[in-house]
């Protein structure tokens, strides 16, 4: 069967349409099909024309609507029926968001396809709560790790020794292990005081950074909502100075533990 569609992997950002980039913002304008995942803004969708297929496909933890295989051959059909589908992820589609898996699907069916990528939340939540990844004489490189397969049926599955010894650590779908991740990095040598933030629904109305170190998160964790990121580091020394975000949102939102 001869195809007549095209695939467009494209990055949604963090959430605010505002923060979309132009090419993903022209492709929605037009799209005959969106597959959308769960962290899309709904100001998002809004702009998809009347005539578009909204089709979501939204994963958390243990509760996936549609399995990983299920998604890669609904793309399939729907390029064999529709002219524009647009596969629409949280963030970048290749940070964390198995767009390589479905690349590889769309290949092997033959269907044109086009990588649109976005900004991904593991730069925008630290920039949103004020705090540099990178910043000269503190921390000269990062390293973004899921930190939901930081264990495996109780076996740890990272070298935390050669993460201790590394700049900044931003750590995505960490929210359930943070305790363990911090005990892993003091264990491997990491200072126990090392600043670590935070972010809740970042780039939102409803952001909120909570601020704590390693010592208190490794005995006393924090309440920490998902979605967060957490950032690990020195840098995380500059929120205090540098929060901007939520101060132009009329009210901080943020919670000091330990420090």
């Amino acid at each position: 069967m001869l195809n007549n569609g095209k695939v467009y992997l494209t990055g949604a950002g963090p959430g605010p349409i505002e923060l979309l980039t132009v090419r993903a913002y022209e492709l929605l304008k037009e799209a005959d099909v969106v597959v959308y995942d769960r962290l899309v803004g709904n100001d998002i969708l809004e702009i998809l024309p009347r005539h578009c297929i909204r089709h979501y496909v939204g994963k958390k933890e243990s509760d996936h609507t549609l399995p990983q295989n299920e998604i890669n051959s609904l793309l399939v059909e729907y390029a064999r029926r529709y002219k524009k589908v647009i596969r629409l992820k949280g963030g970048d589609p290749f940070v964390f968001g198995r767009g390589g898996e479905e690349v590889e699907v769309l290949i092997q069916h033959g269907i044109p396809f086009e990588l649109v990528p976005g900004i991904s939340s593991s730069v925008a939540a630290a920039t949103y709560a004020g705090i540099p990844v990178t910043h000269r004489g503190v921390a000269n490189n990062f390293t973004v790790i899921a930190g939901h397969t930081c264990s495996q049926n109780g076996v740890d599955t990272y070298d935390w020794k050669a993460f201790a010894n590394l700049g900044t650590l931003v750590i995505l779908m960490g929210v359930k292990n943070r305790q363990m991740i911090a005990a892993h990095l003091i264990k491997a040598g990491k200072s126990a005081q090392t600043p670590v933030a935070f972010i809740e629904s970042a780039t939102r109305d409803n952001q909120k950074t909570i601020i704590t170190n390693l010592l208190e998160l490794s005995i006393n964790p924090p309440e920490v909502m998902s979605p967060a990121v957490m950032v690990i580091g020195e840098v995380v020394k500059f929120h205090h100075q540098w929060e901007w975000f939520q101060t132009m949102n009329y009210e901080s939102k943020e919670e000091v533990v330990g420090l």
